[in-house]
């Protein structure tokens, strides 16, 4: 599929890249490099993300560039959709009418576009666009490494996640060697947080609940509007809760301003929260995934939480046989 990809690429001169909405590490640092990668070969590459580049990305080479809306302007030979599962959670209106090129490492990765690479045994969509890069020719400079090792470093929780290999070490001493600065690259992001976001983290912390090996915990409007918050501010907090020692499943319910309820999903390995995500119509990682549910809390809270129990007993049932 990758040489399909370089195909593509090869034949056509104006791109549109982006991801999905409220983008996280991998997303914007996989764009902002493949953007990069292609303009090297002589291309012209815009990205386009419908909510913009989060606060703690804003430094990566390129950021500035992004254009934030919710509308396709302009005329485009190819879109390529990194790290996503289908054109509606783009969130970006005309992507329909172009030449799609699907690029995602995960579980749930869907086939929607007109070419398809998806390799889940890939840490992350930037190691996929690493590989496109070498095999497209183009040097990795000290700004695309940049990019695509906050990506790397971002998805596989700071090589903690399950999926971390010996290629995925390999893959990140690579771009240092190409110039990616990894203490700088960790303090951007993990040292450099808004003030509100330590605020909206002590609300989550609040309603923290434990039953058994599962936690669970919530944040409303008011709460984020309470601590000054935006929404991009939520992102990671369920991390702290499946961090909790004995925990296998921790799930966050996140308020949203249609009372729509984002949920996200992690697992040190009991479950498959891929596979519970998908039964809301969202998708992810098989140990970090996410969804979206109606409200009211209450039901939306149940709704997953039985989904989580149910695996958990299976489970169970399979490891007493």
């Amino acid at each position: 599929m990758l040489n399909q990809v370089l195909e593509c690429v090869a034949a056509r001169e104006r791109f549109l890249l982006t991801s999905h909405a409220r983008p996280d590490g991998d997303a914007v640092g996989s764009a902002l490099a493949c953007g990069q990668i292609l303009r090297s070969l002589g291309k012209q590459a815009d990205v386009v993300l419908s909510d913009g580049v989060p606060y703690i990305y804003r430094p990566l080479p390129y950021a500035d560039q992004v254009v934030q809306t919710g509308l396709v302007n302009g005329h485009y030979e190819a879109a390529i959709v990194l790290e996503c599962d289908s054109l509606a959670r783009t969130r970006l209106e005309g992507l329909e009418p172009n030449f799609i090129i699907n690029i995602d490492h995960h579980y749930s990765g869907k086939l929607f576009g007109h070419v398809n690479w998806i390799d889940p045994h890939a840490c992350a969509t930037a190691e996929m666009i690493y590989r496109l890069g070498r095999e497209a020719g183009v040097k990795i400079t000290k700004e695309i490494a940049t990019c695509l090792y906050t990506a790397v470093m971002t998805d596989t929780g700071s090589f903690r996640f399950a999926g971390t290999s010996d290629r995925t070490f390999a893959l990140a001493g690579e771009l240092v060697r190409c110039g990616a600065d990894p203490v700088q690259c960790a303090q951007n992001v993990y040292f450099a947080n808004p003030t509100s976001k330590m605020r909206l983290l002590g609300a989550a912390l609040s309603t923290l609940h434990r039953e058994g090996s599962v936690v669970w915990m919530h944040i409303t409007r008011a709460q984020i509007d309470d601590c000054g918050a935006f929404d991009e501010d939520a992102e990671g907090l369920v991390n702290y809760a499946i961090s909790i020692a004995g925990v296998q499943v921790a799930v966050f319910f996140r308020e949203m301003p249609d009372r729509r309820y984002r949920v996200s999903l992690r697992s040190k390995g009991a479950v498959n929260v891929a596979a519970v995500a998908e039964n809301f119509g969202g998708g992810g990682h098989v140990n970090a995934s996410g969804c979206s549910l109606d409200g009211p809390l209450s039901v939306a809270r149940e709704r997953v939480l039985a989904q989580v129990r149910l695996r958990l007993a299976q489970r169970s049932e399979a490891s007493a046989e």
